[in-house]
């Protein structure tokens, strides 16, 4: 019995790293929203988001729809070569009144 109870707390704690790691660390496939972000908050976060290609991208300046089909206008600092093949996008900045400041945009699917 002394045994078994030794092995039990070791094990919970490895449950609750394993619980917090497939939860928050592992990546989804899923588009991000909009929504989650603050117009007042300059903090920078991350967003996957599909490319609307038909809108065309112009320097660097493009158009990109979240998971709730959301439209939203996107100023990049710069753009990756290959960006006209992107279906989705991983765009690093924060949300303003009008548009979508993007720091760094990361390729994430290709056609």
């Amino acid at each position: 019995m002394k045994t078994l109870q030794k092995f039990i707390l070791p094990a919970l704690i490895i449950a609750v790293i394993a619980l917090i790691y497939f939860t928050y660390f592992t990546s989804n496939d899923k588009l991000g929203s909009f929504s989650s972000f603050d117009t007042n908050n300059s903090a920078v976060k991350d967003i996957k988001v599909q490319m609307l290609q038909d809108r065309g991208i112009n320097n660097n300046i493009f158009y990109v729809s979240d998971i709730n089909g959301e439209v939203v206008l996107v100023q990049a600092d710069k753009i990756p070569q290959g960006i006209e093949k992107a279906v989705t996008v991983i765009l690093r900045g924060h949300l303003n009144k009008d548009s979508f400041h993007a720091h760094d945009v990361l390729l994430d699917q290709l056609r």
